[in-house]
């Protein structure tokens, strides 16, 4: 195949590899990365700050299956991208984040933005890779791509160097010009212009060197000690009497929707008491008979038999410590050290902990049903959800948070995508808000990271073109990304963005009060959040009466129907639901 340029390689590699999206804020340095990747079909989302790329990239990974895709220009324009990329590394999401660069020969030089980019990277990332010849863009996207993908998947980084994407002919006019030896004389003048075209001749038209990128062989996850595991694990489970399951974030990691169906089917088959956390909420659909949402911990303290697929033992999981010392205790991860990581599990299978569910119920079948232990356990549920909808009918001056996200949680599509981004405001929805389908919640993970709400909203906009996506931010949080409504108006997304505006950073602010006597630098102002997105063309709505929320959230699901982006600034009232949840 003939290439016009660097970019139209990367645009073709990634093509074949199911990229649909690849998003960017442009710069001179990948300008050719954009135009070859339009070229093949690819739909290119420029946002208005770097991390939002990155965060609407891992929406699509999380959601598709596919390794999300950024782009983003020299220096400053990656470096503003370090948080997300943290995040997407220790939420185990596939990315791949190209970086500009200044030309090979500038290296070091004091060119324009030019960084030790890579040293930047290594840490944060799974692999780094610098492009030294055009021919070898393409084999290294390959191998970039599995990379990210096989084992503990994360993010990559490839660094693009300007002079390995333009034509021939423009860095050739560059290098004359830019050196000089265009207008200069004399043997140094010609000795310098020799040594530009041999080195541009390396970089188009040596033969390619192979890459040196070998990675440890994986271990094959269906192998005969696996299998050995897993019948333990039945065995363990046809005797239970109060068996858990806890299903964590990396239990879909790389799971597409059909994937992530299947496993869900194969959850029901086995029939265990079920807790669902991070990107696993919504596995088993907004109602399951299976499904409990309240009082993990107690339940973990009361199990004989306890599985944790996906699930780290860290502060999530109380570290481990919270489950009963005579249960049984099984866990499945791609990592071996979160595996073992605080809490040594009593069976522990090394392998992605969604094939191992599946294979589990394949081998097991229906777990016999202890009649009493569900019954217990839907009792606890009950009552807390009947403390939550009680709770909501307090009357208050303004909007009772918990009232709002009761009527929410009627009036929200069963395709619904929920994308939440916030402390305290995101705390008391999850509590009631229950998503409506696999692949179907989006949080920062584990990282806890503030300001990935415009960038996942984005994501899961196109990711899911036909269905209700609502964004739940905190007002502290929402300044982060609430520029991307601009993006959503210029590339024709609808979601639909509740911002809780209680004046404060109230996670933070509840504990500091209390333990230090003084709210210095937790104030904020009931701002007019829903005005800024009417300066940036979507739609602003103002929620201040109790007696309004039903009418207001309709008029945000009909704006939303007919394509227009919807901030609903809510502005709620203090609530003590949340009294004693530490925020660190």
């Amino acid at each position: 195949m003939s290439y016009e340029h660097g970019g139209d390689i990367i645009g073709e590699r990634l093509a074949s590899h199911g990229v649909e999206f690849l998003f960017t804020l442009c710069g001179g340095h990948i300008s050719p990365i954009l135009i070859g990747a339009k070229k093949h079909g690819i739909r290119v989302i420029d946002v208005r700050d770097e991390v939002t790329s990155v965060f609407a990239a891992d929406a699509v990974s999380r959601m598709s299956g596919v390794p999300g895709v950024s782009a983003v220009t020299a220096g400053p324009g990656l470096t503003n991208t370090i948080t997300a990329v943290k995040n997407a590394q220790m939420a185990q999401s596939p990315l791949l984040v190209f970086g500009g660069a200044t030309a090979t020969i500038l290296k070091g030089r004091g060119s324009l933005q030019d960084i030790d980019q890579m040293a930047i990277m290594k840490p944060i990332t799974k692999w780094t890779a610098s492009v030294k010849q055009v021919r070898s863009l393409g084999p290294i996207v390959d191998r970039a791509i599995s990379i990210a993908m096989e084992g503990i998947p994360g993010p990559v980084f490839i660094e693009v160097p300007v002079d390995m994407l333009y034509p021939e002919e423009v860095v050739y006019e560059w290098y004359m010009t830019e050196s000089g030896v265009d207008k200069a004389k004399g043997l140094g003048a010609k000795a310098l212009g020799m040594y530009l075209k041999t080195h541009l001749y390396r970089q188009f038209h040596a033969p390619h060197v192979s890459l040196d990128v070998s990675l440890p062989p994986l271990k094959n996850p269906f192998g005969s000690g696996v299998s050995s595991q897993i019948n333990e694990v039945a065995s363990a489970l046809r005797s239970a009497q109060k068996p858990t399951l806890v299903i964590g974030s990396q239990t879909l990691v790389n799971f597409n929707e059909e994937q992530a169906n299947a496993l869900a089917d194969a959850v029901r088959t086995l029939g265990i008491p079920t807790f669902l956390g991070g990107t696993a909420r919504g596995l088993l659909g907004r109602h399951s008979d299976i499904q409990f949402r309240h009082k993990r911990s107690k339940a973990l303290r009361e199990s004989d038999v306890v599985v944790v697929a996906g699930f780290p033992f860290d502060f999530r999981m109380g570290y481990g410590q919270k489950i009963n010392r005579k249960a049984t205790l099984v866990s499945a991860n791609l990592s071996a050290t979160d595996l073992k990581k605080n809490r040594k599990p009593d069976i522990g299978l090394e392998m992605h902990p969604g094939d191992f569910l599946i294979q589990l119920a394949e081998v097991l079948g229906n777990v016999p049903k202890n009649d009493e232990w569900f019954s217990t356990l839907q009792e606890r549920e009950n009552a807390r959800d009947s403390e939550i909808v009680e709770q909501s009918k307090e009357e208050t001056e303004l909007i009772n948070p918990l009232d709002l996200f009761v009527k929410l949680e009627e009036k929200m599509a069963d395709d619904a995508v929920l994308v939440v981004d916030g402390g305290d405001f995101v705390a008391t929805a999850s509590y009631i808000l229950r998503p409506r389908a696999p692949l179907s919640w989006l949080d920062p993970g584990v990282f806890g990271t503030l300001g990935v709400g415009g960038g996942f909203a984005v994501g899961a906009a196109l990711c899911r073109p036909d269905s209700q996506v609502w964004v739940i931010y905190g007002d502290g949080s929402s300044a982060y990304s609430l520029a991307e409504v601009d993006t959503c108006v210029r590339h024709g997304l609808a979601p639909i963005m509740v911002i809780g505006t209680d004046g404060s950073w109230a996670q933070i602010a509840r504990d500091q009060v209390v333990l230090l006597g003084d709210d210095c630098g937790t104030v904020l102002l009931r701002t007019d959040y829903h005005k800024v997105s009417e300066g940036y063309g979507g739609v602003g709505l103002l929620l201040t009466d109790p007696a309004k929320i039903d009418e207001t959230l309709d008029k945000a699901i009909e704006y939303q129907r007919q394509g227009k982006p919807v901030v609903l600034n809510v502005h709620i009232a203090q609530s003590d639901f949340r009294k004693g949840s530490i925020s660190i």
